[in-house]
């Protein structure tokens, strides 16, 4: 294998897209290392470093392929170009130093997450690579180390230890752990991702070993380009950032919220398959609020008070600068995690100057709309004939509610303005009304309809008579037994989402919902919650999970090369999710398909996200390819093992 800059991505053909370099298949695949010592010998069991030059390898080599119809490349969709591991790179052109080629061989070769294979190295390997000695003689299967891994995970009893066993997994060998993850996505998802990740933020500082992302601090202001050089992989696809301040219902937990980016990070990979080599975690370290953490001795963040106002707009510009700089106009940078005040604004800011994507705004909206497409099945009508009053006007509900109106607004083509009275919405002050206007913030003034003020949830109920009800408040408990009964007695199937993570925070169990609406209510929750027995009839909990929209979202932006998000992306998104629905999920009360297949749900949603991008004019990927899916597919990182010649 080539050594492209520190990158094991090869530089291909992306779904019909050709490149200036097709790489050579030269017997079989190299073990690669990212670093090798060229001052040993090759017995000593250190990589080795062998040059030569190109010409050289023209010669020793066999002779090209056609890059469609040669033995070593495989017809992709669109007449794309698969690289030797069946895998389309979805890559841009990066420049490719092709007379290096770096072997690594011996202990360094199992301490590479990237390449170590445990005891699946096979014999050949073992003798190749100097590995005789350092491994017990049996070889193993991948599937087998699944299933024994699996079987340990399953021996732990508290969650942040079975958090802790798949963090040291990924950092010992990779591919084994993208395998357990995608094999068992459905027992695993809350443990890498919300509910644990929550107690993970928490503790951050106690169970932090190595850095696995990067931390751009108040101290980096003026270096970032510099630091973002460190990053030992030069080609990034998605990077994924918080500042910490609003971590899922927890507040503020400053630098320890780096748990967030990486979790995000390993869903892109595992449910989207971008590869894991082009992602990048990022957490900006302002300082933190958070009294506790501050005078806490294991917390590893910078010790003062947060920043805010031009020494925050300062750091946070110069990391949007430096990153358009070094990675390129289509990088994908998910903001995360940051609170209202500033998620609003950054969205706006550069909005139209870089590929951004706010997950808690926006994902949170694609997928509760996809949701609500899919519950019209089970209550009629369209959605313009609902009514929505949430719980949380912060940026998820207000999010949420944009996106609604928006779909209403193309669905019967009416104004926007007429749309958003359809919706209402409920702050820690009561109803959001006309009367409060002015001391709304920006972000809630289009939800203050005409009505007289209503101070609690309860009586907004039964004022507005809504047939959805949703919860994005942070606030747990707060879907009271006097607020399910109500809904259910102004609807046959009162539509009731509790979304806030983690589960502590939820506005109300799958139990309580189920219980007090007397098996009537359509229910789905941010946090998982098992099935619930009622009169005999088992009813499915489904899970609103922004794991359903954001890898295949941010799939289709790379295989179509958008250069923006546009809503109408989400829309398309969403209208994907719902259309994964099938009328068996609906009877069992599941509003979202099964996580178990996930990969080709993320490949639906990416080819229609793509399609629109092309559609808007926003892709750049051209000519567009034939059959999006399949492009959408065959661009997944895998994550078996490969063979090291």
């Amino acid at each position: 294998m080539f050594s492209l800059n520190g990158s094991s991505s090869p530089s291909i053909t992306v779904c019909g897209v050709s490149k200036s370099l097709i790489r050579r298949r030269i017997g079989a695949p190299l073990a690669v290392a990212a670093a090798a010592s060229s001052n040993r010998k090759p017995g000593d069991g250190n990589a080795v470093l062998m040059e030569t030059n190109l010409n050289g390898m023209r010669e020793n080599a066999p002779a090209a392929p056609s890059p469609v119809t040669g033995k070593d490349f495989k017809s992709a969709a669109g007449n794309g170009v698969e690289d030797f591991y069946g895998e389309v790179d979805q890559s841009e052109d990066q420049h490719v130093t092709p007379w290096a080629v770096t072997v690594a061989g011996g202990y360094p070769l199992l301490r590479d997450p990237r390449y170590n294979k445990g005891l699946s190295f096979n014999e050949k390997e073992r003798d190749g690579h100097f590995l005789r000695g350092l491994l017990p003689p049996v070889v193993i299967s991948q599937d087998l180390q699944v299933k024994k891994l699996m079987n340990n995970i399953r021996q732990y009893q508290v969650p942040l230890q079975r958090y802790m066993a798949m963090m040291d997994l990924q950092e010992r060998n990779e591919r084994l752990f993208y395998k357990l993850l995608i094999d068992y996505v459905e027992e695993l998802l809350p443990v890498v991702y919300t509910p644990t990740v929550g107690e993970a933020c928490q503790k951050y500082g106690s169970i932090f070993r190595q850095p696995q992302g990067l931390f751009i601090s108040l101290k980096e202001k003026g270096r970032i380009l510099e630091v973002l050089k460190n990053w030992p992989e030069k080609k990034i696809q998605v990077i994924v950032v918080t500042d910490g301040e609003r971590i899922l219902g927890l507040g503020d937990l400053g630098c320890q919220g780096m748990g967030i980016p990486v979790g995000k990070l390993s869903l892109y990979t595992a449910l989207g398959g971008i590869r894991p080599s082009e992602c990048l975690p990022v957490t900006i370290d302002v300082g933190t609020n958070n009294e506790q953490l501050l005078n806490d001795e294991f917390y590893i963040g910078l010790r003062r008070k947060r920043a805010t106002g031009k020494e925050y707009a300062e750091l946070m510009d110069e990391f949007m600068s430096a990153v358009k700089q070094i990675y390129g106009e289509k990088v994908i940078i998910q903001f995360e995690d940051f609170a209202n005040h500033n998620a609003f604004d950054l969205l706006a800011k550069y909005g139209s100057t870089h590929l951004v994507f706010n997950d808690d705004i926006q994902g949170t909206a694609s997928v509760v709309l996809a949701g609500l497409m899919a519950a019209l099945k089970l209550v009629g009508g369209t959605l313009a004939d609902h009514s929505f009053l949430f719980l949380g006007a912060g940026e998820a509900g207000t999010g949420i509610a944009d996106l609604i109106a928006l779909q209403i607004s193309k669905e019967n083509g009416v104004p926007l303005e007429e749309a958003r009275r359809k919706i209402w919405l409920v702050d820690s002050k009561g109803l959001i009304v006309r009367s409060r206007i002015d001391s709304l913030q920006h972000f809630k003034r289009p939800w203050a309809h005409e009505h007289k003020p209503v101070n609690n949830l309860l009586d907004a109920v039964k004022v507005i008579k809504p047939t959805v009800l949703i919860g994005s408040s942070g606030a747990g408990r707060t879907f009271t037994k006097e607020v399910v009964q109500a809904m259910a007695s102004y609807n046959e199937k009162p539509v009731i989402l509790a979304l806030s993570n983690p589960t502590s925070q939820s506005e109300c169990t799958a139990e309580e919902a189920y219980m007090w609406s007397e098996g009537r209510a359509i229910f789905a929750s941010g946090s998982p919650f098992a099935p619930v027995e009622f009169n005999e009839k088992l009813y499915a909990s489904g899970q609103s999970n922004n794991a359903y929209i954001f890898p295949g979202f941010g799939l289709g932006l790379l295989i179509s090369g958008a250069i923006r998000v546009h809503d109408d992306l989400l829309l398309a998104a969403s209208e994907a999710l719902a259309a994964q629905v099938s009328q068996e999920n609906l009877e069992k009360g599941l509003l979202y398909p099964p996580f178990a297949n996930i990969r080709k749900i993320s490949a639906q949603i990416a080819a229609k996200v793509a399609a629109k991008a092309y559609e808007l004019g926003l892709a750049t990927r051209l000519p567009q390819p034939q059959n999006l899916v399949e492009c959408a597919e065959s661009s997944m990182y895998s994550p078996r093992y490969h063979n090291y010649r």
